[in-house]
């Protein structure tokens, strides 16, 4: 563990002298101290650290809980909705289709739906708070489509389920379904009308206890979510929800902070142990046509959720790099086909697709201004720009 820490600061110093983002820094420290890799190996089975992964993804999703209020979901309850319903149609949908076209069977289609689909949020937290990002105009609807994208994803596993595992049929599909949303049901109630009671009993001038407290709090909520079939990162977000409403939200924000960075290289890091770089190849041409997918698709769908905030051709490419990434998800994906026994071409392309994706994502955040001058719109407002900044 100590040798993760290590390895992932080391990396992340010299990328940050050449302008690279940390987290494809984190995911390539783990591959090449992975057991996939010659020379020095930290550790024989990435599932070592299967704890302290959870835990930094836990963290980075209650981050982002704190920092997402309340009072944004009521503002923009319905653009949020909307911007994210039409991110996961066309995102989905492009999975669903490249599944059918890859012909590797319909259940494998389905999986490839789900990690073509989604966004991680881990990631996408990650690059908001790196580019520091977390006020900007245009951070609300991706947050927005992040919450609509996990919530989506809690059903969407509690039906892919029985279908991997050949056993249940549609009453247990239906019957996980309805567990999963009645428990998302009673976060989101805790969350609009228990805000006073809770400020109450996390409120304490000691910040040993709260740390304790909201630690605590986080985590099993995670665990009791990932019981009952919603993602364990959803309860995470939802605590932080209610947390950062509270009296002792600026506190917890500040305390949760070193906590956040530390366990979620862990988790970047832990991917990295994970893909093995010699099965790669042999997926390589499916991988490239996904990702060349995946950006048209994201690219279309920040457009659309630019339109509807009313932002211009910055905002829309900001929002479109943001979303990119895929992760976290998208390997439970993997796990639960590896686990199903569908086509042994999925593991690989999951993981090489999330890696091009991690790194990419990033590096284009970063860079998202030339994405927005070919963008409609884009060249006019550069032009209107340069006349502005032309002395008369």
């Amino acid at each position: 563990m100590g040798g993760a820490f290590l390895a992932a600061a080391i990396l992340a110093r010299v990328g940050g002298r050449i302008g690279l983002p940390t987290i494809p820094l984190f995911i390539l420290a783990g591959i090449l101290l992975g057991p996939h890799t010659p020379g020095v190996v930290l550790l024989d089975d990435p599932h070592d650290l299967e704890m302290l992964s959870a835990l930094g993804l836990v963290l980075l999703l209650f981050y982002l809980g704190l920092e997402f209020h309340l009072d944004d979901l009521k503002a923009g309850g319905r653009k949020m909705v909307l911007a994210g319903t039409v991110y996961l149609i066309l995102n989905v949908g492009a999975g669903l289709g490249f599944g059918f076209v890859l012909g590797w069977g319909n259940a494998e289609a389905l999986v490839l739906a789900g990690v073509i689909g989604i966004s991680s949020s881990a990631i996408v937290t990650k690059i908001l708070v790196d580019l520091k990002r977390l006020n900007s105009p245009e951070t609300k609807p991706i947050l927005g489509i992040i919450v609509v994208d996990d919530v989506f994803l809690a059903l969407y596993l509690a039906a892919l389920q029985p279908i991997l595992s050949h056993s249940d049929g549609l009453g247990a599909a239906l019957r996980d379904g309805g567990k999963a949303f009645g428990f998302l049901l009673l976060l989101a109630l805790a969350a609009r009308f228990g805000t006073k009671l809770i400020s109450k009993l996390i409120d304490t001038r000691d910040d040993e206890l709260l740390v304790i407290s909201f630690l605590g709090a986080a985590v099993f909520v995670a665990g009791v979510s990932d019981w009952f079939g919603v993602a364990d990162a959803i309860g995470a977000f939802m605590v932080g929800l209610m947390l950062g409403s509270t009296s002792s939200g600026d506190r917890i924000m500040k305390l949760v902070h070193p906590l956040r960075d530390a366990f979620g290289a862990i988790f970047f890091f832990a991917f990295g142990l994970s893909i093995n770089p010699g099965d790669l190849p042999s997926v390589m041409w499916p991988v490239l046509m996904a990702v060349a997918l995946t950006v048209a698709m994201n690219v279309l769908s920040g457009m659309f959720s630019a339109r509807v905030y009313g932002f211009g051709p910055l905002e829309a490419s900001n929002i479109s790099t943001t979303l990119m990434a895929r992760g976290e998800f998208a390997l439970i994906l993997a796990t639960m086909a590896a686990g199903a026994g569908l086509d042994e071409r999925l593991s690989p392309f999951i993981a090489g697709y999330v890696l091009v994706l991690a790194v990419l994502a990033p590096l284009a955040a970063g860079r998202s201004t030339w994405l927005a001058r070919i963008l409609p719109g884009g060249r006019v407002k550069e032009k209107e720009e340069e006349k502005v900044s032309v002395p008369a």
